[in-house]
């Protein structure tokens, strides 16, 4: 594929994945969050004789909405088309387009607005359409290894980047910094940036979804949630917070969910049935723009702060979606509660077999850190396998019981 080239491009990991389902599919979705790179990365990759139209185009938008198949003939294929989220009713004219003469590689979309789209894909697209989730820089990609090598808890001494290695306080930099590809190629100073950046995201993709009456109740609530990053989701607390009610704040987080802000992660049970019905917790998928709306400024006060647990966290969970991600690949992961406390931050489903994965802070891993992991339910189909620690250590360590200590730094 003919690409451009810049000086400060940083190479995405998911750039392979996009090839190989150009491959095989008519149609190639990427979706992400506003501002993570999918413009940027496609325009790139554009394949010789390949289209690119953006719907932030106002008149490409009226064409577009007003006559769908008119604007797909008129720019025939291959094409991309960016921003598809505003003109849903291109949907149905691709599909058409595509049942009449089915090709691999007829069409590349973006898209920055999850669960509209997927509507569109699942009632017109099926079996027609790739789909890719990008998200802002991981750390691979901005400071290591961008192969895209997913990691895998049964051969981590493969997957690991030992060049991202690094110091507890410079990953608390990183973590606040975060991973926007214009915080990597600007001298823009980062708090500049996000605050721009929640204004731009109230203005466009929340005023699109959802008319939301009072706006500052909304940042109010995105900074509720990003002070409870890594806890259980109390939808109640949320909306003390901002002034609304709890209905109001659940529809909020939805379209936080939606826009790619945050995920929730599901609890882990035996019984996969009961899963759904359990307290998801919240994570932020960027741990600059989380710390940002939570008020911190520096790495150091940071570190040193209560928050400085539930922010590793998260940035872990980040990280481990990116690896998956980056290779076209949505793990089965979940967390572990019990009513008795006992807790283990990530747990990893595949091929049968259950991995334990715990985080903490410390550089001087002890065994009764995974005393929870130890004893981690399984159902009788599956194997428990020996946990995973991701801790401050320089290296990968043996611990008891066949338990390894990896780097955190080096996801």
């Amino acid at each position: 594929m003919a690409s451009e080239r810049t000086a400060s491009y940083i190479e995405r990991s998911v750039a392979g994945k996009i090839e190989e389902l150009t491959r095989y599919y008519p149609c190639v979705l990427l979706s992400g969050a506003r501002q993570v790179g999918k413009s940027t990365l496609l325009r790139r990759m554009l394949p010789e004789g390949m289209r690119y139209i953006t719907l932030d185009d106002f008149q490409q938008l009226d064409f577009a909405r007003k006559d769908p198949v008119g604007f797909l003939e008129a720019y025939g294929t291959p094409l991309c088309i960016d921003e598809i989220q505003y003109a849903p009713e291109l949907f149905r004219a691709i599909k058409m387009k595509v049942d009449e003469d089915r090709r691999a590689g007829m069409y590349w979309l973006t898209g920055s607005q999850r669960f509209s789209m997927m509507k569109g894909v699942s009632e017109s697209l099926a079996g027609r359409i790739g789909v890719i989730d990008l998200y802002t820089l991981s750390q691979r990609e901005l400071y290591g290894d961008g192969r895209g090598v997913p990691f895998h808890p049964a051969s981590v001494e493969s997957c690991v980047c030992t060049d991202s290695i690094c110091s507890l306080t410079k990953l608390y930099e990183r973590i606040l910094r975060g991973g926007y590809p214009e915080l990597s190629k600007t001298d823009i100073p980062w708090y500049d940036f996000f605050r721009d950046y929640v204004q731009t995201y109230v203005e466009r993709d929340v005023r699109q979804l959802i008319q939301v009456g009072n706006e500052a109740a909304f940042v109010r609530m995105m900074r509720s949630a990003a002070l409870r990053t890594g806890q259980q989701l109390v939808y109640s607390d949320l909306a003390r917070d901002a002034g609304v009610s709890p209905k109001t704040a659940a529809a909020w987080v939805s379209i936080m969910q939606a826009s790619g802000i945050v995920e929730l992660l599901e609890s882990y049970q035996v019984n996969t049935i009961k899963r759904l019905a359990k307290t998801p917790k919240l994570y932020f998928m960027d741990t600059g723009l989380c710390c940002w709306l939570a008020g911190w400024r520096s790495a150091e006060t940071l570190m040193e702060s209560n928050f400085a647990g539930a922010i590793l966290e998260t940035w872990v969970y980040g990280q481990l979606m990116r690896s998956y991600a980056n290779a076209g690949i949505r793990p089965v992961i979940s967390y572990y509660r019990a009513h008795d406390g006992a807790e283990v931050d990530f747990v990893i489903e595949e091929e049968g077999k259950v991995y334990p994965i715990e985080v903490k802070r410390s550089s001087t891993p002890k065994d009764s850190d995974l005393r929870w992991c130890r004893t981690l339910p399984v159902a009788s189909w599956a194997t428990l396998e020996a946990p995973l620690l991701l801790c401050a250590v320089d290296a990968v360590r043996p611990m008891p019981f066949r338990a390894l200590a990896l780097p955190v730094s080096a996801l």
